[in-house]
């Protein structure tokens, strides 16, 4: 039973997560859109590729990659040690929060069948910014998430802010 309640939660934060990605590229898509038209430029239609590159990503990889962190988390910084709180923040700040944002980078790279060049290019000139405002951003949110939302609701919880957060980087990477 146990088993079978742990694959439902990863399916849940797996078809979650695709869902919440591909809206936060079309709320980027349609305020990008808008920006452009206030401005008086030419509008573009909606990318429904890159909505789907997106949904890809946060099925194939932040929902299971999410899912799976936050249960070892659990077990590597038990709540019962008394620096548990300092521990999965640093953990997750330091640590996951940069290589989640370097994983981003390299899949949304292959989704968009670009070489190791335009990776190296999108790395140079966003990589530090977008890690920047993820550490802004995210901290306060990670810190409630990882201290006291239970771990069976962690990637929800942290896919409601996840939906503006890759509105921001379908923008910053362009």
């Amino acid at each position: 039973m146990t088993l079978l309640l742990e694959a439902l939660h990863l399916v849940h934060d797996k078809s979650f997560c695709g869902i919440l990605s591909a809206l936060g590229n079309l709320l980027s898509q349609i305020l990008e859109a808008k920006r452009k038209a206030n401005n008086g430029a030419l509008v573009h239609q909606i990318d429904p590729a890159g909505a789907a590159r997106y949904a890809i990503y946060g099925l194939v990889i932040t929902g299971p990659v999410s899912h799976y962190f936050y249960q070892l988390m659990e077990v590597w910084m038990p709540s019962t040690d008394p620096l548990c709180i300092v521990k999965r923040l640093l953990l997750d700040r330091l640590v996951f929060a940069p290589g989640f944002l370097l994983i981003f980078y390299f899949v949304m790279n292959i989704l968009e069948a670009k070489g190791w060049r335009d990776f190296e290019k999108k790395m140079r000139g966003s990589y530090w910014t977008a890690l920047k405002m993820n550490w802004k951003v995210w901290t306060p949110f990670q810190f409630i998430n990882i201290n006291f939302v239970p771990v069976q609701f962690r990637v929800l919880f942290a896919n409601s802010v996840a939906l503006f957060w890759y509105a921001y980087l379908a923008s910053v990477r362009k």
